[in-house]
């Protein structure tokens, strides 16, 4: 059986396990807090627990929980921010799962749900105000977190899990439940319970037979070192639907921004086609991009209806040539050159045109025709190369590293970052099988990317 498949088939068996042999306990029931330890800001206000600014908590005492399911109705007021430690003591050990519903937070991808340093989560499905169900499932192995039911986190730990200081004691024993605030504003609650799980119920051997290899795990290294993992550019196509994406980035631990083709011929072709779109997509866990196609899609669709996306991407390979033709770089039928140098220059000066348009992400940038592409040092001078970074710099415009044609260069990549250019990682899939950022990776460490280097999508909600 295919190893991810198994994965999942397990997480629906251990959805339907540990029926039995369970008990229930109200942690708080909106009357008090005695049955927690606290320190900082923290009251019981209107039947609602309120852990209010930096350095507040609340530790529930006399507990010592391994299998359980734990709910929590609770919101984030005025910016507040936080954890929820399970699996913890007095020394901090264990896992946390944050709570942040701040748009606005310049580290962008630790959003309500993430289970930090393993899976961050780079959107959060509720607002800063709202109240909403956090339910936290540990069974044997196999950590879940949903937000009002929606799964966000799916993660098996495996006998070694790989850490990096300071995550070294962020994994499963047992323990008391923490909650943390660690933001300028409020995190409160309503109600807090929890049921245990017989463990004898669980299969730990198959979780564990079904569990990545953490050792060569690229994109959990990426989480360990603080650096958001998004994939700004992947695509709904060939049956590829929004339920199995989102089982996918929570396989892979690469969160997802999905964007849908805007163009004339494309799969959105107007501004309802825009709206049909998000209002299917609103409530999903990724972020939403469009793309737009060709050069007529910003007079094809209205400023108003493209804002309602987080951010906006396009290429410049479609574009009409020296005569008049219409060309799409990556159809070689439609690339005819009469002189190479004139023609690379054709391209450099159309990129640059395009760099004015109202998008945020330049992907598939410095393509070069298939005719080409085998000398593309050649062609890519030092002198076309600035030009188009120029245009890039004054235009504010973001440098993906794409995944399904490994452009830019290395060389291009350090330039781009010197100027101060900050980047995205995008795998323009053309299959369901969104790739796992190999390329963009592989750049990230050759040319010493950090996440400051990332542009931060500007996530509406």
């Amino acid at each position: 059986m295919n190893k991810s498949i198994a994965i999942w088939l397990l997480f629906g068996l251990i959805g339907l396990s540990a029926c039995t042999n369970t008990s229930s306990r109200i942690l708080f029931d909106g009357t008090s807090d005695d049955d927690w330890y606290t320190s900082g800001n923290v009251s019981v206000e209107d039947s609602i627990l309120v852990i209010s600014g930096l350095d507040s908590y609340a530790v529930l005492k006399n507990s010592k929980y391994k299998d359980f399911d734990l709910n929590l109705k609770m919101r984030t007021v005025q910016g507040g921010k936080g954890f929820i430690g399970i699996h913890t003591d007095d020394s901090g050990k264990g896992y946390r799962i944050a709570v942040n519903n701040d748009i606005k937070d310049p580290v962008w991808w630790k959003m309500t749900g993430s289970l930090l340093s393993v899976r961050n989560l780079t959107k959060s499905l509720v607002k800063d105000g709202q109240w909403f169900d956090l339910n936290i499932r540990v069974e044997g192995q196999a950590v879940s977190v949903k937000v009002n039911g929606t799964v966000v986190v799916e993660y098996i730990e495996p006998a070694q899990p790989w850490r990096i200081s300071p995550n070294e004691n962020a994994v499963l024993s047992e323990g008391t439940f923490s909650l943390v605030s660690e933001g300028k504003g409020n995190i409160e609650f309503k109600e807090i319970s929890i049921e245990t799980l017989d463990r004898k119920d669980i299969n730990i051997p198959a979780q564990i037979a079904v569990a990545k290899n953490e050792q060569d795990d690229d994109i959990l290294r990426l989480h360990q070192e603080d650096f958001p993992v998004l994939d700004y550019h992947v695509h709904l196509k060939g049956g590829f639907t929004k339920e199995a994406a989102a089982r996918q980035s929570r396989r892979t631990g690469i969160n997802y921004a999905i964007a849908p083709n805007c163009g004339i011929g494309f799969t959105v072709t107007d501004d309802k086609g825009i709206y049909a779109f998000l209002d299917s997509m609103r409530t999903q866990p990724f972020i939403l991009a469009m793309q737009g196609e060709g050069r007529e899609w910003v007079t094809t669709f209205s400023e108003k209806a493209r804002n309602e996306f987080d951010f906006i991407f396009t290429d410049a390979l479609t574009f009409t040539d020296m005569k008049g033709r219409r060309v799409r770089l990556w159809i070689n039928d439609e690339v005819i050159i009469d002189d190479e140098q004139k023609y690379m220059d054709m391209i450099v000066d159309k990129t640059c045109q395009v760099m004015k348009e109202p998008a945020n992400i330049f992907v598939n940038p410095f393509f070069l025709p298939e005719q080409m592409s085998d000398r593309y040092d050649m062609f890519w001078t030092d002198e076309r190369v600035e030009k188009v970074i120029d245009a890039i710099i004054e235009n504010g415009k973001v440098l993906e590293i794409n995944e399904l044609y490994h452009i830019p260069s290395k060389a291009i990549i350090a330039k781009a970052k010197k100027a101060g250019v900050k980047f995205s990682f995008g795998s323009n899939n053309i299959s369901p099988e969104v790739g796992r950022l190999e390329y963009s990776i592989q750049m990230k460490k050759e040319c010493g990317l950090t996440s400051q280097d990332m542009y931060k999508p500007p996530v509406k909600l």
